[in-house]
């Protein structure tokens, strides 16, 4: 297989792991992949990140990246208002595309990237990086394995506290128009794939957002910008197979760096998992004897667990930056095998349905349908 030739749009914390995720992936798992190009709207910066992480060259002009000549994939690393116009011309001239979440800032917007990258027939995914921890791909094993039974309960918290650092300035991350959402699109969109991912579609929720931090300085220091976004989001959710689901999430949850708690419960057996201590699942079965019954601690780090063996031996841990490379392993043999990889603009799309609904919900004050 000849390489994938990869342009990365965007050289910040997301450009950083995702660049480091390609070099990785193909010292690891051999995957057939060169970095091409990289983009940044700052010269100096942008030079000096290709030059870091080994790109051929770099450019200050999206529209040049998205549709180079040396290029078959675009990785969209970019805020979320450049998202759609990206793809949408990546996918126009033929390219393959990779794009951070949310999806984008609207679902009519999402919707308009599936529908493009569907009729250009070009390969599309989203980076749902937590997907990719051996542990969760292990939680969906015995999920699928049927060892916690009819699946009854989700609960899924996701805090951080960076809202809070003193004189953060006002970015794109707090202006809906660039944005689209605050914590419900930054953060809450990443345990409704994980919902999504281990439980099913959701089609009801009923969810309140709010706002504390009002007022940012304004990046240039002249004076205070208005905050359009959400700091906090918290929703109930039904899910099509009768289960039901507590969400919450926040940017301003204080003394929270990256914590990231999910909990399953069904009739036979529960599973919990926290990022903060991403190598263990927790596992509770009613198959186990009465006087042994309790939460059994597993390190996901065997051979026989997903993507381990191309690491470290068992008991040599990983973290937040493998994710992103196993998540480059799958799109890596999804190219191989000609197919579309996952998770990808569909999951994108329905994982923007729920989000619109907590928004619509909001509003209402009541519970809201999600959109199909």
């Amino acid at each position: 297989m000849q390489d994938i030739k990869v342009a990365v749009i965007g050289t910040k914390f997301m450009g950083r792991a995702h660049a480091n995720a390609y070099r990785q992936a193909r010292a690891f798992f051999s995957c057939p992949v060169r970095l091409s190009v990289s983009c940044g709207t700052n010269e100096k910066d942008t030079k000096e990140f290709a030059e870091r992480f080994g790109f051929s060259r770099s450019i200050t002009q999206w529209e040049e990246a998205a549709t180079a000549t040396d290029v078959d994939l675009v990785d969209i690393c970019a805020p979320n208002d450049l998202h759609a116009p990206i793809t949408l011309a990546a996918a126009r001239a033929g390219k393959a595309v990779f794009c951070e979440k949310p999806l984008a800032r609207t679902l009519k917007e999402a919707q308009e990237m599936l529908r493009t990258v569907e009729e250009a027939g070009v390969p599309h995914m989203i980076c749902f990086n937590y997907r990719f921890f051996p542990a969760l791909q292990l939680a969906k094993k015995l999920v699928l394995d049927g060892a916690l039974g009819e699946i009854r309960q989700f609960h899924a918290l996701y805090l951080q506290d960076w809202g809070l650092t003193p004189g953060l300035p006002l970015t794109w991350r707090f202006q809906r128009e660039k944005s689209g959402s605050g914590a419900l699109g930054d953060t809450a969109v990443h345990i409704v794939d994980l919902a999504r991912f281990l439980v099913g579609e959701i089609t009801e929720v009923t969810g309140m957002l709010s706002t504390f931090v009002r007022e940012r300085r304004l990046p240039d220091g002249s004076g205070l910008g208005r905050v359009t976004v959400d700091d906090t989001a918290a929703f109930l959710a039904r899910f099509q197979s009768g289960a039901t689901g507590i969400f919450e999430t926040s940017r301003v949850a204080l003394g929270r760096k990256n914590f990231m708690h999910l909990e399953v419960n069904g009739s036979r057996g529960s599973i919990a998992w926290n990022a903060e201590e991403p190598n263990w699942l927790r596992f509770y079965s009613l198959d186990d004897p009465p006087h042994l019954r309790g939460f059994r601690q597993i390190l996901v780090t065997e051979e026989t667990h997903p993507y381990t063996k191309n690491w470290w031996p068992a008991g040599h841990i990983l973290g937040y930056e493998h994710t992103f490379v196993h998540a480059v392993v799958e799109l890596c043999r999804a190219f191989e095998e000609g197919r579309n990889p996952e998770p990808n603009f569909v999951d994108g799309v329905r994982a923007q349905a729920v989000l619109e609904a907590v928004l619509l919900s909001q509003g209402s004050q009541r519970w809201e349908r999600v959109p199909h």
